[in-house]
C-alpha cells in the first residue's frame, strides 16, 4: 500500500526528513488534498496550486519559523498552512470560528505577517531583515513570495527602491504567473513576458539597475532546480530576486485553462474539476453585474462616459464595458492610488469617470481621495464594491469603514442604494453632473429584484425616503440595511408593528435634515442601523445633529462595533455584529 507522505508531516522539520526525490510525489498529494477540502468548502483555489513546488522548496531550505517567511497576497498560502500544523483543521478554512483564509500571525508562528491586501510583502519582510541586522542575527534569512501581479503596485516599488541600498538576508521571490485574479497588465507584464522568451539576452535588467542580485527566470514547478536555486541563494549576502515562472491552477486543468473562475471557484466536483451547476437564471443579479450592465447602457448614450478599475474587472463587473468600450474602460493593476488621482485627472478635462474599487481596498488610497479629489471637488464617480460586511474573506476584506472614513471629509457625497433600481439611477444621476464627487456603495451579493432595468430617473441629492409611516418608533436605515430593518418589523406582533416606522437615509452626506428635524419631533426612540462601523457613520451623524439641535429623543445606534469581524457567511456576522432582522428586532 503506498504510503501517504503529506500524513507525516506536522511541521516542516518533518518535511526536511523526507528524501528530496520523494518531493514531487508529496507535491501531487498537496496538490489533490488541496482540490479535495476547497472542492466542498469553498475558497481561493489556483493561487495555491500554483505554488505547490515552491511551497515544499521553501519549507524544505529555509529553517521556518525560525527564517522568516512572508506571503504576498494571502491566497497563496494554503499549501504553506497544511504544512505548518494546520493540516487536520484545513476544512475549517475561511469558516465561522474556523482558520483564517490568509496567513495571520496569532493563528501560527509561522504565519509572520498578516497579508490579505497586495504588495506588502518586501516592506515587512525588509523590515524583518533589518530589525535582525540591528539585533545581531547574522544567519537568519528573510523570504518574501511575491506573486499574483502584486510586484507592479506602487508599495512593492518603494519596497524594492528601499531594498537595493540596505545590506540584509533579503530574498525575494518573483512568482511570476501573468495573472493576479485577472490577467496582469501594464508594462512591467510586457516586460517579463520578454524575459520569458529572451532569457539572459535582455541587456537592461530593472532589478539589477536597483541593486538586486537577480537570478531566472527558471521553472517554479521543477522542484529540484527550485530547491537548487534557493541553497545556492541563501549562502549569497544582500538582497537579491529570484525570478521564477508558474502556472496558475497547476494540476487541475480547468484551472489552468480557466484562471479567472479557477481563483475562487466556489463548490467543483474535486475528480473532473467541473464546477457544480448553479440555476441563476431565476435569481436577482449581482450588484455588481447590475453595475456593469448600467455603466454599458450609459457610456452607449453618452460618450463622456469612462470607467477605471484596479485590477478588478471581473470582480467589479467593468469587464462588461471593457469589451463593449475597450477605448473608454481601463484596468490599471493593482494600483488604487494612481486609480483614484488617475480618475481625477480625466475627470478635469470633463469626461464622466466612474471608477469602481472594492471597499476595503479604497482604504490604500486615502490620501489620493482627500489631497487630490475632494480638496480640489473634482466630481469622480466612485462605486466602492463589497461594502459591508463580505463574509468568508474576513477581517482584511470587510467594507465596514467606509462610511466612516469617508463621512469626516469636505466637499464629497455618500449615497447607499437599497436595491437595484437605485443603484443604476444614481449612476444614471451622476453622469448627468455633479459639483462633487460621489462615493455609491453597495454590497457582495445579489439584489432582491429581478425587472430592474427600468427606465432612468434622477436621484435628488440629500433626499430620504420614508419606507413606513409609524408614530412612536423609528428605524434609520442606510442603503440595504433596510431589508433587515423591514424584516425586524415584520417578526413583532401586528399591534407593535404599526407604531414602528423605517426611513431609508440614502445619502449620509448630506444628511437630509429637513427630514431628522421631523423625526425627532415625531418620534420618542430613534434607532440608526448601518452595516458599518457604530464609531463614524451614521449613527454618529444622527447623534451630531440631534446634540447640535438640543433634541432629546432616545437614539440608539446599531452597527459593527468597535472591533475587526472576523470570517463566516454574511448571515452569521450579520448576527454577531447585531444588525441582523431577529438583533434589530430586539431593540423596538
Amino acid at each position: 500500500m503506498k504510503k501517504n507522505l503529506l500524513n507525516t508531516i506536522r511541521c516542516p522539520k518533518d518535511l526536511r526528513k523526507i528524501p528530496q526525490e520523494k518531493l514531487p510525489l508529496l507535491a501531487q498529494e498537496l496538490r489533490e488534498f488541496i482540490i479535495n477540502i476547497v472542492a466542498t468548502k469553498e475558497g481561493h483555489l489556483g493561487a495555491s496550486l500554483g505554488v505547490v513546488e515552491l511551497t515544499l522548496a521553501l519549507h524544505y531550505v529555509f529553517n521556518t519559523p525560525e527564517d522568516l517567511l512572508v506571503w504576498d497576497v494571502g491566497h497563496q498560502a494554503y499549501g504553506h498552512k497544511i504544512l505548518t500544523g494546520r493540516k487536520e483543521i484545513f476544512h475549517t478554512n475561511r469558516q465561522l470560528g474556523g482558520i483564517s483564509g490568509f496567513p495571520k500571525r496569532d493563528e501560527s508562528e509561522f504565519d509572520t505577517f498578516g497579508v490579505g491586501h497586495s504588495s506588502t510583502a518586501i516592506s515587512a519582510a525588509l523590515g524583518m531583515a533589518i530589525a535582525s541586522r540591528l539585533k545581531g542575527e547574522t544567519k537568519r534569512q528573510h523570504i518574501a513570495v511575491v506573486g499574483d501581479a502584486s510586484i507592479a503596485s506602487g508599495m512593492a516599488f518603494e519596497a524594492l527602491n528601499h531594498a537595493g541600498v540596505t545590506d540584509t538576508n533579503l530574498l525575494i521571490i518573483l512568482n511570476d504567473n501573468a495573472i493576479g485574479i485577472d490577467p496582469s497588465v501594464g508594462a512591467l507584464k510586457d516586460y517579463f513576458t520578454k524575459v520569458k522568451t529572451n532569457g539572459d539576452s535582455i541587456s537592461d535588467n530593472i532589478f539589477e539597475a536597483l541593486n538586486l542580485n537577480y537570478s531566472g527566470p527558471i521553472d517554479g514547478h521543477n522542484l529540484d532546480l527550485v530547491i537548487s536555486e534557493l541553497e545556492r541563494l541563501k549562502d549569497l549576502s544582500g538582497p537579491k530576486i529570484l525570478h521564477i515562472i508558474t502556472t496558475k491552477g497547476k494540476g487541475l486543468r480547468q484551472a489552468e485553462e480557466n484562471q479567472v473562475v479557477y481563483h475562487a471557484p466556489g463548490k467543483f466536483n474535486a475528480l473532473t474539476g467541473d464546477l457544480t451547476p448553479k440555476n441563476e437564471d431565476s435569481l436577482p443579479l449581482k450588484f455588481q453585474d447590475v453595475f456593469g450592465k448600467t455603466i454599458v447602457e450609459l457610456a452607449t448614450n453618452n460618450e463622456k462616459v469612462i470607467g477605471i478599475t484596479p485590477a478588478m474587472p471581473t470582480g467589479s463587473s467593468l469587464k462588461f464595458m471593457m469589451d463593449e468600450f475597450p477605448d473608454r474602460a481601463f484596468d490599471v493593476g493593482i494600483a488604487e492610488q494612481h486609480a483614484v488621482t488617475f480618475a481625477a485627472g480625466m475627470a478635469t478635462q470633463d469626461f464622466k469617470v466612474f471608477c469602481n474599487i472594492y471597499s476595503t481596498f479604497l482604504q490604500r488610497a486615502y490620501d489620493q481621495v482627500i489631497h487630490d479629489v475632494c480638496l480640489q471637488k473634482i466630481p469622480v464617480i466612485f462605486c466602492l464594491d463589497r461594502a459591508g460586511i463580505v463574509g468568508e474573506d474576513g477581517a482584511t476584506h470587510h467594507g465596514i469603514f467606509d462610511l466612516a472614513y469617508l463621512n469626516c471629509i469636505p466637499n464629497l457625497i455618500i449615497f447607499a442604494p437599497r436595491n437595484e433600481v437605485e443603484l443604476r439611477n444614481i449612476m444614471y444621476t451622476a453622469q448627468l453632473g455633479l459639483e462633487l464627487p460621489i462615493f455609491i456603495r453597495y454590497p457582495r451579493g445579489r439584489g432582491n429584484i429581478l425587472n430592474w432595468q427600468r427606465p432612468f430617473e434622477k436621484i435628488e441629492i440629500g433626499k430620504a425616503e420614508v419606507l413606513r409611516e409609524g408614530f412612536e418608533t423609528v428605524i434609520l436605515c442606510l442603503g440595504t440595511t433596510s431589508v433587515n430593518a423591514l424584516k425586524a418589523i415584520k417578526l413583532l406582533p401586528p399591534k407593535k408593528q404599526n407604531i414602528v416606522g423605517c426611513i431609508d437615509m440614502r445619502f449620509l452626506k448630506p444628511l437630509d435634515e429637513e427630514m431628522l428635524h421631523k423625526v425627532f419631533k415625531k418620534y420618542k426612540k430613534i434607532i440608526t442601523v448601518e452595516d458599518g462601523t457604530i464609531k463614524g457613520g451614521l449613527g454618529t451623524s444622527v447623534a451630531t445633529f440631534a446634540v447640535t439641535h438640543n433634541y432629546t429623543s432616545k437614539i440608539e445606534i446599531l452597527g459593527v462595533p468597535d472591533i475587526f469581524p472576523e470570517h463566516g457567511s454574511i448571515d452569521q456576522l450579520t448576527e454577531l455584529v447585531g444588525i441582523s432582522a431577529e438583533k434589530i428586532s430586539e431593540h423596538l
